[in-house]
C-alpha cells in the first residue's frame, strides 16, 4: 500500500516545488523553509493544508487484509456475503395483512467465523415504541410478528419473554421475542458458521401493511384495494469486510444496505389483482389472461406504448386468469439483486414499453397506476425511456432484465427493478438502480454515494430530456454560503445521526462537490472515471475510501486534498482578488483564501478588444481573441500562504476585466470580491 504524505503542521512547512516556485516568481515570499537550523525560529503556515485522506482503523484492518487497497479496486482477498431466498407470501385484503414463510442460505464467503447472526425487520419501524425519524406516521402496526424462527434448522423459542434463545450464564441477555421487535435483531449462534460455510435462516411471519393518506413511509397502502409493499421480510443483514455484522438500526431517514443475492418469490393475492414486482414473472400463462399475454409479446417490437391492461378490463378474467378459489399466485424470480418489493391493486391499469440500452439492446419496462391517474402518468413512459437509457450512456449499460414503475401513496422510492413513483420523480427514481441497486454502497453511512450521486447525475439526464445544455456552474460556489451551519454534519457521518441536515448531507452536498471536481478536472474526466468505477464495483460494495482512490487513480491526479475537506470537513475556499497592479504591459493580481479549503486559482481575463498582439503566457489558454483563461492548480497553496500573486504578463493590450472562478465552481460566501473591477477607488495602478 502506498499511503499518502500528511502535511505537516506545528510548525513544520513543506518544501515549495520548483514548479510552484516559478509559478510564485512575483508573489509574497513563501513561508521559511522546514530546514530549520538549531536555535531558529520557524514561523508556523497561515494555512496548513491537509493533503491526505484520513484513515480510520476500519478502512485499515481491510487495507491490511487485502480486501480493499489503494487502487480504489477491490483487493486481492475482497469477499461479500451471499444470500438466496425462498418466500412463498400471501396477502389478506379484509385484514390488510401480509403473511409468508421463507428460507433464506447465506454463505459465509470470508475467512472468520460467524458466532451471531443478524436479521433486518424495518417493519418494525412502524411500532408504537419504535425510534423513528420522523417520530409520527399516519399509521402505526403491531410491526414484524415473527411466529417462527430457526437458524441451522435449530428452532429458536420467539414467544420466550423468560430468558434468551441460547443461554448465556456469563451475562444478563435480551429475550428473543424483545430483541425481534427490534429493526435490528443480533441472534447468537449454537455453533459458528465457519469461514466459507453456508448457514440457513428459516422463518414464518406476518405483518399489517401500514395506511397512509398521503405520502407513504417507503411504502403503504391506499384503503384496501392498493398495496406498496416493501422492506416486508426478515432480511439477513450485511455481512463485510470493513465491519463485520451491519447492525445499524433502520430509523426512516437512512437508507439501506443490502446482500447481492437470488430471490424466488410467490406473492398470492384475489384473482383480479395485478402485482408488480422486482424480478421476471414465471408464470404468465396462469395469472394472465390470453389478451395481456398477446400484447406484452409486442412490447419489444412497438415504438409507442403498449396497453396491456385497460380501465375498462379489471377484475378476474379481464385483468388476470379467473384462478382457483378467487386467487392467484404470481410467481417472480430476481438474480443477483439486494433487495425484492412489490405492489398490487385490483384498479391498475397496465402500461409497456422497451429502452434501447447499449450492447444489450431492448429492455422492458412496466407502468401501472390507477385510472384516476391516466393524465399524471401520460408522460411515464417517456421519462423512464429516457433515464434507463441516458443512464446506461452516461455510466453503464442496465444490467436488469426488466423495470417496474408502480402508482401508489409512496411518490419516490426504489427497489432493483422496481421503482414507487409519480412521474416527477421518476427520472430520479430509475437513477437510482446505478446506485445503489447495482453499485451497492452502504446508504445508512454514507448516503452521499446513493443518493447524491442520483441527484447530480439527475441534472444532466433533465437538461438533456429538454434539449438544453447542463448547467453545473455555480453549484459548487453555493455551497459557500452553506459552510459553518453549525447543523451541517460532514459527508462522513453515519445518517442516522445527521439531524434536521439530513437532507442537505444525502442530498443536497455531493452534486456541489462533484461540480468542484469538474471545476479542478472537467465535468466530462468526471463523467469517464465515475463510469470505470461503476463497472469496476458493479453488485460489489465500494466504500467512500475506493470511491476516492479510485478517482485519484482515473484522474491521473492525487486529490486527497479535495477529498478531506469535501468529506471529512464543512469547511469552504471563500476566496477573492486582493488586488490589481499594472507595470506596462505586466498585471500583478493578488488572490486570496480566507477558508480552509483549498482550490485551483482560476482567472479570467478579458482584454480591450483591440490593440497590442496577445503574448501567450504559461498556465493559459485563449478562450477567444479577446477573452484568455489562466489557471493555478492547488498545489500553489500547500506551502502554506494564503495568498498568491499571478503574474500576466500578456503584453501591452489593456486588461479590462478579471474574474476568479469565473464558473463560480468553488465554495465561497461572497462572489462579488471575484471580480476587478470592482471598486475604483480600491485600484492601485503604478508605474513603477
Amino acid at each position: 500500500m502506498k499511503e499518502r504524505m500528511l502535511m505537516c503542521v506545528a510548525g513544520l512547512l513543506l518544501l515549495v516545488s520548483a514548479h510552484d516556485l516559478s509559478a510564485q516568481a512575483t508573489a509574497t515570499a513563501p513561508p521559511p523553509s522546514t530546514r530549520a537550523q538549531a536555535g531558529a525560529v520557524v514561523r508556523a503556515p497561515e494555512r496548513a493544508v491537509r493533503r491526505d485522506i484520513p484513515m480510520t482503523n476500519m478502512i485499515r484492518r481491510a487495507f491490511a487484509a487485502g480486501t480493499r487497497d489503494s487502487t480504489g479496486r477491490p483487493g486481492r482477498n475482497y469477499w461479500q456475503l451471499w444470500t438466496d431466498y425462498k418466500i412463498t407470501a400471501r396477502l389478506d385484503s379484509a385484514t390488510q395483512t401480509v403473511s409468508g414463510h421463507e428460507v433464506v442460505t447465506f454463505r459465509n464467503n470470508s475467512d472468520s467465523a460467524m458466532s451471531s447472526v443478524v436479521l433486518r425487520l424495518d417493519q418494525n419501524v412502524f411500532r408504537a415504541d419504535a425510534p423513528r425519524v420522523p417520530p409520527r406516521m399516519d399509521d402505526v402496526t403491531n410491526g414484524m410478528i415473527v411466529s417462527r424462527l430457526a437458524v441451522n434448522g435449530q428452532p429458536l423459542p420467539v414467544a420466550d419473554t423468560r430468558g434468551d434463545s441460547i443461554p448465556n450464564t456469563r451475562r444478563r441477555t435480551t429475550p428473543l421475542s424483545q430483541v425481534l421487535r427490534e429493526t435490528s435483531a443480533r441472534i447468537r449462534l449454537p455453533a459458528p458458521i465457519p469461514a466459507h460455510g453456508s448457514g440457513t435462516v428459516e422463518a414464518d411471519w406476518s405483518f399489517k401493511v401500514p395506511r397512509f393518506e398521503g405520502r407513504g413511509y417507503r411504502m403503504g397502502r391506499w384503503a384496501d384495494t392498493l398495496y406498496q409493499v416493501a422492506q416486508w421480510y426478515p432480511r439477513v443483514a450485511v455481512f463485510d469486510d470493513l465491519r463485520g455484522w451491519d447492525t445499524d438500526p433502520y430509523m426512516g431517514d437512512g437508507e439501506f444496505y443490502n446482500n447481492f443475492g437470488h430471490f424466488d418469490v410467490s406473492i398470492d393475492v384475489p384473482s383480479g389483482w395485478i402485482v408488480g414486482a422486482t424480478g421476471v414473472l414465471q408464470n404468465p400463462a396462469e395469472v394472465l389472461t390470453p389478451t395481456a399475454r398477446e400484447r406484452l409479446s409486442r412490447v419489444l417490437q412497438s415504438d409507442s406504448t403498449v396497453r396491456i391492461v385497460t380501465a375498462a378490463e379489471r377484475g378476474a378474467g379481464k385483468a388476470t386468469a379467473s384462478g382457483t378459489n378467487g386467487r392467484l399466485v404470481w410467481h417472480f424470480v430476481a438474480d443477483t439483486v439486494g433487495d425484492f418489493a412489490w405492489a398490487t391493486a385490483n384498479q391498475f391499469v397496465w402500461d409497456a414499453g422497451h429502452a434501447n440500452i447499449p450492447a444489450r439492446g431492448a429492455v422492458p419496462f412496466n407502468i401501472m397506476y390507477l385510472p384516476g391517474h391516466a393524465q399524471a402518468f401520460a408522460e411515464g413512459p417517456h421519462v423512464v425511456q429516457h433515464a434507463l437509457e441516458y443512464y446506461s450512456k452516461l455510466w453503464m449499460p442496465y444490467t436488469f432484465p426488466q423495470l417496474t414503475m408502480v402508482d401508489g401513496p409512496e411518490l419516490g422510492m426504489e427497489y432493483p427493478m422496481f421503482i414507487m413513483s409519480a412521474v416527477f420523480a421518476a427520472d430520479h427514481e430509475v437513477g437510482h438502480e446505478w446506485w445503489p441497486m447495482m453499485v451497492g454502497v452502504n446508504e445508512t453511512w454514507y448516503g452521499w454515494m446513493d443518493e447524491g450521486f442520483n441527484q447530480y447525475m439527475n441534472i444532466l439526464s433533465d437538461a438533456d430530456i429538454a434539449g438544453k445544455p447542463y448547467v453545473l456552474d455555480s453549484l459548487g460556489m453555493s455551497y459557500g454560503s452553506v459552510s459553518g451551519n453549525e447543523m451541517e454534519p460532514p459527508l462522513m457521518w453515519d445518517g442516522n445521526f445527521a439531524g434536521p441536515m439530513y437532507g442537505f448531507q444525502a442530498y443536497g452536498k455531493a452534486p456541489l462537490m462533484l461540480s468542484a471536481l469538474g471545476g479542478v478536472v472537467g465535468d466530462s474526466a468526471v463523467w469517464r472515471a465515475m463510469s470505470d468505477y461503476a463497472k469496476v464495483w458493479r453488485f460489489k460494495h465500494p466504500s467512500p475510501w475506493d470511491y476516492a482512490f479510485f478517482m485519484d487513480n482515473a484522474l491521473h491526479q492525487d486529490l486527497g486534498w479535495f477529498w478531506y475537506y469535501w468529506l471529512f470537513t464543512t469547511e469552504r475556499v471563500d476566496e477573492s482578488i486582493q488586488g490589481v497592479r499594472t507595470t506596462g504591459g505586466r498585471t500583478l493580481v493578488t488572490v486570496r483564501q480566507d477558508g480552509e479549503m483549498p482550490s485551483p486559482i482560476i482567472l479570467k481575463v478579458q482584454f480591450a478588444p483591440s490593440g497590442a498582439a496577445i503574448k501567450p503566457i504559461a498556465n493559459s489558454k485563449m478562450v477567444d481573441a479577446n477573452t484568455a483563461i489562466v489557471t493555478y492548480p492547488a498545489d500553489v497553496w500547500f506551502g502554506g500562504s494564503r495568498t498568491f500573486v499571478a503574474n500576466l504578463d500578456f503584453g501591452a493590450r489593456p486588461i479590462t476585466k478579471i474574474t476568479l472562478d469565473p464558473n463560480d465552481r468553488f465554495p465561497d460566501r461572497n462572489a462579488g470580491d471575484n471580480v476587478w473591477p470592482r471598486d475604483p477607488s480600491v485600484i492601485t495602478p503604478t508605474g513603477n
